[in-house]
């Protein structure tokens, strides 16, 4: 087999593709960056952390308020993925969540949590569902400069009669 014979489409390859026309067509980098902001500020309030024999509990009084918080941007995070239709709501909702954890969850999951969530909702926010792609080598779409329309057969010159 050369380098110039195409390999046969394979599994992995068929999956990836179908995959990235997945991820394509919703705020799917918007709705990982929510996901993965909710965890740090789910997890930091409840964590010990150990340093030799010193243990350092980070436990607050607002821990269920931590614990609501991380659980929401997770669900927020997910339903961008499969409902992109209430992408604005869940962005906004993500940013005010995020501004939200600052005091109640040390201080968003140490501003990684924070930021985390903070882009992944602006990220939501600006997020267009792109146009499809055109067949190309199509005339007359709305885009077309050739100055030929196929209706009428002009070719976008006038005859002087």
């Amino acid at each position: 087999m050369s380098a110039e014979t195409p390999a046969a489409a394979g599994q992995f390859t068929r999956r990836r593709q179908q995959f990235r026309d997945w991820r394509g067509t919703r705020p799917f980098w918007a709705g990982l960056l929510v996901l993965l902001g909710g965890f740090p500020i789910m997890y930091f309030p409840y964590a010990n952390l150990k340093f030799g024999n010193l243990t350092v509990a980070m436990a607050t009084t607002a821990g269920a308020g931590s614990l609501i918080i991380g659980v929401l941007l997770v669900v927020l995070g997910i339903s961008l993925w499969f409902q992109k239709h209430v992408r604005v709501f869940a962005g906004v909702a993500a940013i005010l969540l995020a501004l939200v954890s600052i005091p109640v969850s040390n201080f968003g999951g140490f501003v990684i949590g924070f930021m985390l969530s903070l882009i992944g909702g602006a990220l939501a926010v600006a997020w267009a569902p792109g146009e499809p792609q055109a067949a190309e080598g199509t005339a007359g779409g709305p885009h077309d400069l050739s100055g030929t329309i196929p209706a009428t057969g002009a070719n976008g010159r006038h005859s002087a009669g």
